[in-house]
């Protein structure tokens, strides 16, 4: 069976470059580097031009967070993106937090799914702020990197599962265990939610307990 890359399936647009939160492991703090698309990283930028790429007629599936946190988004940038989405529900649209608490929104767009990223048992808390404070049709959450077990998980309302592991090169980088991704795997499964595991889990979980799932509603 042949794996592949999420990057093939969902897109990254990114109308908001830069996030507040500091995380050791973030990768899109190195991308910023690399290019230098925002002179600050920890003050996010809105780049409205690039909401240009919604207008294509063919559907696609779009991250709009893989470079910004949705906590630091302004009120003024979320209106501006939230009505162009409605003018092109052609696609759909994924948004990530760590920090849904810190959130007061809401969206009846039906193309529109939130998330939250859960690396540990520490984090699931995050699970129930952003169903209190993130009112929207689907949610979905994203176990990335994964650096320890998650523990009396409860997925009720969630539709959509991803697990990955730390890559890269960083020192102290942890590499999620076959237990771990397979015990989160199985809550999925008990509630008939798609999981999608990173190409990075093949050599952990190996092909059999592989799943790479999507919702019927992505485009």
């Amino acid at each position: 069976m042949e794996f592949v890359d999420v990057g093939k399936l969902i897109r990254n647009l990114n109308p908001v470059n830069g996030c507040t939160i500091g995380c050791q492991y973030c990768y899109a703090r190195r991308i910023n580097d690399r290019f230098h698309i925002t002179p600050v990283w920890e003050n996010p930028q809105f780049i409205e031009a690039r909401l240009k790429q919604l207008t294509t007629k063919k559907a696609h599936t779009y991250l709009m967070t893989s470079m910004s946190d949705f906590s630091d988004w302004r009120e003024e940038w979320r209106q501006v993106v939230f009505a162009r989405l409605a003018e092109n529900s052609q696609h759909s649209y994924l948004f990530l937090t760590k920090r849904p608490e810190k959130i007061t929104f809401q969206t009846d767009l039906q193309s529109v799914w939130m998330g939250v990223t859960v690396t540990a048992d520490a984090d699931k808390s995050r699970i129930g702020a952003m169903q209190a404070h993130i009112a929207a049709p689907h949610y979905f959450i994203t176990f990335e990197p994964l650096f320890g077990p998650v523990n009396d998980l409860d997925l009720r309302g969630i539709g959509w599962v991803v697990i990955g592991t730390e890559t890269g090169s960083r020192k102290g980088k942890i590499v999620a265990k076959k237990e771990w991704i397979l015990a989160i795997a199985e809550k999925a499964r008990e509630l008939q939610i798609p999981v999608f595991m990173k190409k990075s889990l093949y050599d952990i979980v190996g092909e059999e307990n592989m799943r790479q799932e999507l919702p019927i509603d992505f485009k």
